[in-house]
């Protein structure tokens, strides 16, 4: 059946479903990620050694972050779960990671999963930041924070939201100047960037 317009009826329907579909992805890899991130959490909390877990989950961030053939590998649907499982564990040990979250690596490379590091590194982080009373502050600097600079912000959204406060900056030298943070759903932008766009939405209302 045809449109007015004489499209398909269903291809203004196309965009949506394709939306539909990523986000039931996505759901989806939370849910497994979910899943080994619990088991592995509980683990290391019974062990006391969830300071462990802690740095093995930034020393794993960072690795994936700074490499686009690891990133590749865990995305991989050509890579066998062997190949996989050597490669991750290779990996993993270079790093100098525990032997529990080695595990966690290999059964989840064992398990065609691995796709979903990512997600697992981010819920971990969440867990590990509730089990602290402590949250991550996302925050957009046009240059390079120093060590007084970063103590004092942390500070001052510790005074906000009333719990210990973990930086997590990026360097976005568009801003111009000053910062974006971002806690949790709260953004604060005092970026010279932000400031010009209001100013020229301003203008254009007055025009």
């Amino acid at each position: 059946m045809l449109t007015n317009s004489g499209a398909p009826a269903s291809y203004g329907n196309a965009p949506r479903k394709q939306g539909l579909k990523v986000a039931e992805s996505v759901s989806i890899s939370s849910g497994i990620a979910g899943r080994y991130a619990a088991a592995l959490f509980d683990l290391s909390q019974e062990s006391g050694t969830l300071a462990a877990l802690e740095g093995d989950v930034e020393t794993m961030a960072a690795a994936l972050g700074q490499s686009r053939d690891l990133q590749a590998m865990i995305a991989s649907p050509i890579i066998n779960r062997a190949e996989q499982g050597a490669a991750i564990g290779a990996v993993a040990r270079a790093l100098g990671l525990s032997e529990l979250f080695l595990s966690t690596l290999a059964l989840m490379a064992a398990k065609r999963r691995l796709f979903v590091l990512p997600q697992l590194l981010g819920d971990l982080r969440a867990r590990i930041a509730a089990a602290k009373n402590e949250v991550t502050a996302e925050v957009a600097s046009a240059t390079k924070l120093s060590a007084a600079q970063s103590k004092a912000l942390a500070a001052a959204i510790k005074s906000k939201v009333g719990k210990t406060v973990k930086l997590s900056v990026t360097v976005d030298e568009a801003l111009i100047g000053g910062l974006v943070v971002k806690v949790g759903s709260t953004m604060i932008d005092t970026s010279i960037r932000s400031k010009l766009a209001a100013l020229q939405n301003a203008m254009k209302e007055v025009g």
